[in-house]
């Protein structure tokens, strides 16, 4: 049910370029967080170790994946046309509704489906950040005054 209201609210604050990235911020200290509730919550009664590997798991997936959302929509809201904010974010809840039903119809594809996507994780963050980097470094350069450049004697 929590999942399903933070679906809601999100499908409708990325779609809000003011709401997006303070949306975005503010989950980065939900959804780690949860996704390891989750999957500790998954595996229910258990040897509490297997709890504790299936927690690590979780939040490192969900640190993954918030990482190359809240990375992507970084860089993604820098444009100033909404055409692909939104686009962005529409392919986002397809790809959520998408993986839902296939984890609850058919686990295997949405095994297949999760290593394909830990694959490009692992490709695609290096490349987020370094674009993370770039902005950072010029937005600093904005707010940095010009060297004075010494006299001609």
């Amino acid at each position: 049910g929590a999942a399903g209201w933070m679906f809601a609210g999100g499908f409708f604050a990325d779609k809000m370029p003011g709401v997006d990235p303070g949306w975005v911020t503010t989950h980065t200290f939900i959804r780690i967080p949860a996704g390891g509730l989750l999957a500790a919550g998954a595996v229910g009664e258990m040897n509490p170790a297997v709890g504790l590997a299936a927690a690590i798991l979780g939040g490192t997936l969900a640190a993954g994946s918030h990482g190359m959302k809240a990375g992507s929509r970084l860089l993604i809201n820098t444009s100033p046309e909404p055409v692909t904010n939104w686009t962005a974010s529409i392919v986002e809840d397809i790809v959520v509704i998408g993986g839902i039903w296939a984890a609850v119809n058919h686990p295997w594809l949405f095994f297949v489906l999760m290593v394909i996507f830990l694959l490009l994780a692992v490709w695609l963050l290096p490349k987020i950040w370094r674009g993370i980097k770039i902005l950072a470094t010029r937005i600093k350069a904005l707010f940095t005054p010009p060297q004075a450049t010494p006299p001609l004697t």
